[in-house]
C-alpha cells in the first residue's frame, strides 16, 4: 500500500500565513483514503522530518506563499530537490518553518519520498490576528479539492492482473501521532 504524508505549514495567529493549516483542517474533516497521513507542522519543520523517517511514497506540503501572484491563487507544484550535503559539525536548525529547508534536509538524510508536491496559495497579508483575507479564505476549498485530485493520482492502483473487482470503501487516513 502506498503511503502519502500531507504536511501543513503556517501560523493560525498570523492571518493568511495559516493557509496550509486551514487546508489540513478541511482535509481532516472528511474521510481520506487508506495510506494518507496528516501532519500539522505549524511553524516548525522538524516534525515533518521526523515523520518522514517512517517511510513514505509521496509528500504533499501545504503552505502560504508570496510570489507576486493575485491573492488567492492556488498552485500545485511538483518539486525537484537538488542533493544537499549536510555538514556533520553544523547543527540542523529546523525551528523556522521553511518547507525548502525541510525537503533539503530530508533528501540529505535519505528519507525524502520520490514524489514531492507543494500546494500553495498566494497570500494577501500576514499580520497579527486570526482573520484570513477573503480571497485566501475562498482558496482553502480550492486547495483541498486540488489535494484530493492529487491523491487520486498518487494512490491510483497499478493495473490489475485479473481477479475480483469488488469495490469497498477505503478506510480513513489518520493524523500522525505527534
Amino acid at each position: 500500500m502506498k503511503r502519502v504524508l500531507i504536511a501543513a505549514f503556517g501560523n493560525l495567529l498570523w492571518g493568511d500565513d495559516g493557509f496550509g493549516v486551514r487546508v489540513l483542517q478541511k482535509l481532516a474533516a472528511a474521510p481520506l483514503p487508506e495510506g494518507v497521513y496528516l501532519l500539522e507542522a505549524g511553524i516548525s519543520g522538524i516534525s515533518v522530518l521526523q515523520e518522514l523517517l517512517s517511510g513514505y511514497d509521496a509528500l504533499i506540503l501545504l503552505d502560504a506563499m508570496d510570489k507576486g501572484l493575485p491573492p488567492g491563487t492556488v498552485q500545485v507544484l511538483a518539486l525537484e530537490v537538488p542533493q544537499v550535503n549536510l555538514n556533520p559539525n553544523e547543527r540542523l536548525d529546523m525551528h523556522l518553518a521553511d518547507p525548502q529547508r525541510v525537503v533539503a534536509a530530508a533528501k540529505a538524510l535519505g528519507v525524502l519520498p520520490p514524489q514531492v508536491f507543494l500546494v500553495g496559495c498566494q497570500i494577501k497579508r500576514c499580520e497579527w490576528g486570526q482573520e484570513v483575507s477573503p480571497k485566501v479564505a475562498a482558496a482553502i476549498e480550492v486547495a483541498a479539492q486540488k489535494v484530493h485530485h492529487l491523491l487520486l493520482q498518487l494512490l491510483r492502483p497499478a493495473a490489475p492482473k485479473g481477479g475480483d473487482d469488488d469495490a469497498t470503501d477505503p478506510p480513513m487516513g489518520r493524523f500522525c501521532g505527534r
